[in-house]
């Protein structure tokens, strides 16, 4: 279940690190009665930017699911500012982003979507995407539909409606999986100009080891299963980081160490 009374945080068993934004303890999950997450902890970090990245079926789509309230937990609690999922402001970008993507909606609308679900007036709508369009330097047509823009278009769509109703956590699967190396950097440049902006605390997924680093402050390195935390590696490079970054030293000794924790994940 997912902790719904304000007053939840006095019974955590582990009171959460300095600065955590959201709080997972005791998180368990089972498939077919097979335990995946058995009595998980996790705090993850205010306006920071945490990568997950694991062995194959080790539950990292799964576990950022559930912390976005799309799978149930079969125990545990997460808290977000010690408050429930309900009363908290996420934003998804979905990996398939083609399905994402509402197809009898222009694309404008796609990204006014929350927006105008949540109720609020046309001019303030426009004016939020406005700053969306700015933000992105969006010069594709915006009122075009889905079917009629690239795959990088229809990302950055995905990405632009998740941002539109202004987050507190915002979680990204697979972002890069199906982008061309192009929009690649296109798209990690404006998710950093967008951290930097709002200051959202942001979760990713990647089965790719250089884009788990690249954006994150902290790489959450996850076991086989039964799923446990291998390691959290940080990662304080300054941003904006470039394409060039990935040649920095720093860089170079960060993704060294989560390569040598995950052969040894894959060997356990």
């Amino acid at each position: 279940m997912i902790a719904t009374h304000p007053e939840v945080d006095t019974i955590l068993s582990v009171p959460p690190a300095p600065r955590t934004h959201v709080t997972i303890r005791g998180l368990t999950k089972s498939f077919a009665g097979a335990p995946l997450y058995t009595n998980f902890n996790l705090d993850l970090p205010r306006g920071k930017i945490v990568s997950i990245f694991g062995p194959n079926g080790c539950g990292k789509s799964t576990l950022m699911n559930m912390v976005a309230g799309l799978i149930p937990l079969d125990a545990g609690e997460i808290l977000f500012d010690g408050k429930s999922l309900a009363d908290t402001t996420i934003g998804y970008v979905f990996q398939n982003y083609r399905d994402a993507l509402f197809p009898w909606l222009s694309a404008y609308d796609n990204i006014a979507y929350p927006l105008r679900r949540g109720g609020m007036k046309e001019a303030e709508v426009k004016a939020r995407v406005d700053e969306l369009i700015a933000l992105f330097e969006i010069r594709f047509d915006l009122k075009r539909y889905p079917y009629e823009l690239s795959g990088g278009q229809q990302q950055t769509v995905c990405i632009m409606r998740a941002l539109a109703p202004r987050p507190e956590v915002m979680f990204l699967d697979e972002p890069f999986s199906a982008l061309d190396f192009e929009m690649t950097l296109f798209i990690r440049e404006k998710l950093q100009e967008a951290h930097q902006a709002t200051g959202v605390t942001m979760v990713i997924v990647s089965h790719d080891l250089e884009d788990a680093v690249f954006l994150a402050d902290q790489i959450l390195l996850l076991t086989r299963r039964p799923t446990r935390i291998a390691e959290i590696v940080p990662f304080d490079l300054p941003r904006p980081r470039t394409p060039e970054s990935v040649s920095d030293p720093r860089f170079v000794s960060v993704k060294a160490r989560t390569l040598e924790v995950f052969r040894r994940e894959m060997a356990a």
